[in-house]
């Protein structure tokens, strides 16, 4: 039994996640990990708690259709930095494979950092990318 832990945002409720972790889900449990975001750098800094009250009703919907869909998967809200928020999961969890999910290539600010190269190395664990259709 393997636990996955998932990196998603604005795609965690993409059907190509949806369709990659179902093909993991035999005997394997996920956590989702959310990033913080929402608002301007400025309204993020005076009310930082602003950040989590923003993304806690994408956790939630993003985790009652994992679970729809059958999957063993629990969540939280992560730090507003995409890779802090991986460390700090890592900090607390072992995991045996990270998944991390961005927009497109023209749109993701994820890959702009090289966010899936800069995970496998912190985690020394295979990390698989999954890049969404969706536009945005």
């Amino acid at each position: 039994m393997a636990r996955i832990l998932v990196v998603a945002n604005k795609t965690a409720e993409s059907p190509e996640l949806l369709e990659v972790l179902a093909s993991r889900s035999a005997g394997n449990t996920f956590y989702l990990v959310v990033p913080a975001s929402g608002g301007s750098g400025l309204e993020k800094a005076a009310d930082p708690d602003a950040a989590v009250e923003h993304t806690k009703p994408h956790l939630d919907t993003a985790l009652e259709s994992l679970r729809g869909s059958g999957l063993d998967v629990d969540g939280t809200i992560g730090d507003t930095d995409p890779l802090a928020a991986v460390q700090d999961a890592l900090n607390f969890g072992k995991f045996d494979e990270v998944i991390v999910s961005t927009l497109p290539a023209r749109a993701s600010k994820w890959l702009k950092m090289d966010l899936p190269s800069r995970v496998e190395r912190l985690a020394g664990v295979p990390v698989t990318h999954i890049e969404t259709k969706q536009k945005d």
